[in-house]
């Protein structure tokens, strides 16, 4: 340090030091030509001396006026040096650096000056600082003070004109930084962030789109900023590297993937099309790379099919249908279970969209996958049962075409209608709502026959009889209403001739009998008109309640229906119906005069041809009939079921009453309790109200 006083002069010292600044510029320009002096004649210890005395006595001074002496004087040496300045950069420049942070403006004003006169001089030689100086100018880029903004713009441009012509720039080691810095949220350093990327990404030796997943996220983060410079700046560079990614050949979709669906679902606009147009691309380019990330992929599609803006759901549907387009097996790394997973939580969604392109998924799944989709199915029946109660019946009708491929094997299939017989017995409203819907809709998938029979089965053995005589029927009025169970109607038609429709009206009285009305429209259908007779004169004082006679009343309506003509057309023939004539005029004897009902079928039995009725037609029923149906035996098991659910009726009417009972005694006690302790009559004084004037009696 000794040495740089006997270099400097003191007076020149001083001058350095001054609060002018003509008198600093003058002693630079002295320092300056000492400098050149030295280094001609190659006395570099002399120099070092210099540069540590205005590093310590200068630059670390608490004096202003001295720090900016000393900046001035140390870009003075370095003009001094030129091409010899390399060898001194590591004393030089560190100084320089630190005071960008001080807390005078002036001072970082005339450090970006001092390392723009430096970095002139030495150009690519300060490469080695460029992180600390990126660091120090993305800093300065939001100083408070225009004039730091402008001189550090200036040596910004320079140091980008450096490292564009440099081939000793780091690109390796400068990523970490701005990757850092992307996180940034202030304008000022977003548009710095930007432009250096942009121009980083211009240079032919330097590989951005490398590590553009390094610091994707920040651009798409910088695309929902409040200043539309930024957003444009931002996209404009995204679309870059968009356009760089179709035309390269070796690309890291997988990382930048994952940055993308979370990019998705972000609240702006802009952002999410921007990241779905993305994915729609990577889609299209990144065959077997994407492969594992589909489940994510998808996650981020689905809702996006259901967004506000025309254009997103535009985009996200084509994504969806290259997605299901792609044939890739769980070797190649497609996760079902994770792809599934996805699907099942959309299922959930509040938008018709986004469900029903989860159910197509989960229906391309089974017919690509089937095996694999079974061996996640108690992950996913629960919610699929649920979606059976969805509002929209284009989700249920989908449903339905899930659970009927599913149910393709016998065991699926008794699962299935296990579960749905349950579902209905826990939610009414569904039964009551969609109950029609699903069962046909199943019929026409799975064949109705089958799915009648394994119903019946089970509502044979349902012990909540109030639940299976609601569920019996329903199932009896979409037998005798829909459309799609006309081959059901015709095949019971022959019951009493064919052994299939024998078969099937065997299979399905146990379980019809739980209603009485289920079970004689049954017979009408069937033609099993004697046995219908024997039914209606079973019935008891108890069976003739308002459910029946409702039930009874649709009844009646629908025997004026199309599907009953036949047996319209049969009352032309009296004698040779006689047990159809008996059951409907059974059925009228049981129907209040007065209802509309009655009317009916009263107005319908006048049309008939008169016939007298023989004593032989009054006998009973032959027990077994033309095609072996032993229906003694099946008229037993009505009965005696019937009876079950007349004693389930009572008991449940003794629990009410005895409710109702229990509750009025509670409440007749805390009155008594609130009246007071029971005083004996005689020890009360008499109540105004109970003083009787003379004459009147005392009720």
């Amino acid at each position: 340090m000794g040495d740089g006083f006997s270099a400097i002069p003191a007076a020149l010292l001083r001058n350095l030091s001054d609060k002018l600044y003509e008198k600093r510029k003058n002693a630079a320009v002295e320092v300056e030509g000492i400098v050149k002096q030295l280094t001609v004649a190659g006395d570099h210890d002399k120099i070092n001396a210099m540069i540590n005395l205005l590093t310590h006595e200068f630059t670390s001074s608490n004096q202003t006026s001295h720090r900016k002496g000393g900046l001035i004087g140390l870009a003075a040496i370095t003009v001094g040096l030129s091409a010899e300045a390399a060898q001194h950069l590591e004393q030089i420049v560190p100084p320089v650096i630190n005071s960008f942070s001080h807390q005078d403006s002036r001072v970082r004003y005339y450090a970006c000056e001092a390392l723009y006169n430096i970095a002139k001089v030495v150009r690519g030689d300060f490469i080695v600082f460029f992180n600390q100086i990126f660091d120090a100018l993305c800093k300065l880029s939001a100083d408070s003070d225009p004039n730091v903004q402008s001189a550090a713009h200036l040596l910004d441009r320079l140091v980008k004109d450096i490292v564009t012509e440099s081939d000793q720039f780091s690109i390796e080691e400068f990523i970490p930084l701005l990757r850092e810095r992307m996180n940034v949220l202030n304008p000022y350093v977003r548009q710095f962030l930007v432009g250096w990327i942009t121009v980083l990404d211009s240079v032919p030796d330097i590989d951005m789109l490398g590590f553009l997943p390094d610091f994707l996220d920040g651009l798409f983060n910088m695309l929902s900023d409040s200043s539309h410079e930024i957003r444009q700046q931002a996209d404009s560079a995204l679309s870059e590297f968009l356009q760089e990614i179709k035309n390269s050949p070796s690309v890291d979709y997988g990382r930048m993937a994952e940055i993308l669906v979370q990019r998705a679902s972000s609240p702006d606009e802009f952002t999410r099309w921007t990241a779905i147009t993305w994915i729609n691309e990577f889609v299209k380019l990144g065959g077997d790379q994407l492969v594992p990330y589909y489940a994510d992929i998808l996650g981020a599609i689905l809702p996006c099919i259901a967004d506000k803006e025309e254009r997103i759901r535009v985009v996200a549907r084509e994504t969806n249908e290259e997605l299901l387009a792609t044939k890739a097996h769980p070797s190649e790394g497609f996760d079902v279970g994770a792809i599934l997973s996805i699907v099942k939580r959309q299922l959930s969604s509040e938008y018709e969209a986004t469900r029903i392109e989860s159910l197509h998924w989960i229906s391309t799944l089974l017919n690509r996958h089937r095996t694999e989709v079974l061996s996640f199915l108690n992950d996913i029946f629960d919610t699929l049962l649920k979606a059976l109660s969805d509002p929209s019946d284009q989700v249920v009708l989908l449903v339905l075409e899930v659970h009927a491929c599913i149910a393709k094997d016998q065991y699926n299939f008794r699962h299935l209608v296990v579960f749905l017989v349950q579902n209905f017995r826990t939610n009414g409203l569904l039964l009551e709502k969609r109950g029609a819907l699903i069962i046909r809709r199943l019929c026409v998938l799975l064949e109705a026959e089958r799915v009648y029979r394994e119903l019946s089965t089970i509502l044979e053995a349902e012990s909540d009889l109030k639940f299976a005589s609601t569920m019996v029927q329903a199932l009896n009025l979409i037998l005798l209403t829909s459309s799609e169970l006309s081959d059901l109607r015709d095949l019971l038609k022959l019951s009493l001739f064919n052994p299939a429709g024998k078969d099937f009206f065997s299979s399905l009285y146990a379980s019809w009998s739980h209603s009485s009305m289920a079970i004689i429209s049954l017979c009408l259908l069937s033609q099993a008109y004697q046995h219908a007779s024997c039914v209606i004169q079973s019935l008891t004082e108890e069976d003739i309640n308002v459910r029946f006679l409702v039930q009874l009343d649709k009844l009646i309506n629908l025997l004026e229906t199309p599907i009953f003509a036949y047996l319209r057309l049969q009352l032309l023939e009296p004698g040779k119906y006689i047990w159809l004539l008996k059951a409907l005029y059974g059925l009228l004897m049981l129907l209040p005069q007065q209802s509309a009902a009655f009317k009916i079928l009263n107005t319908r039995l006048k049309t008939v041809p008169s016939i007298h009725f023989s004593e032989d037609s009054n006998t009973n029923e032959d027990s077994i009939s033309p095609n072996g149906i032993n229906f003694a035996s099946w008229l037993q098991t009505f009965q005696q079921l019937q009876q079950k659910h007349r004693m389930h009726y009572k008991s449940q009417a003794q629990a009410r009453s005895f409710s109702t009972s229990t509750s009025s005694k509670v409440k007749e006690v805390k009155k008594e309790e609130f009246r007071g302790p029971n005083v004996p009559e005689l020890t009360r004084p008499p109540s105004r109200l109970s003083r009787k004037a003379p004459g009147q009696l005392q009720l």
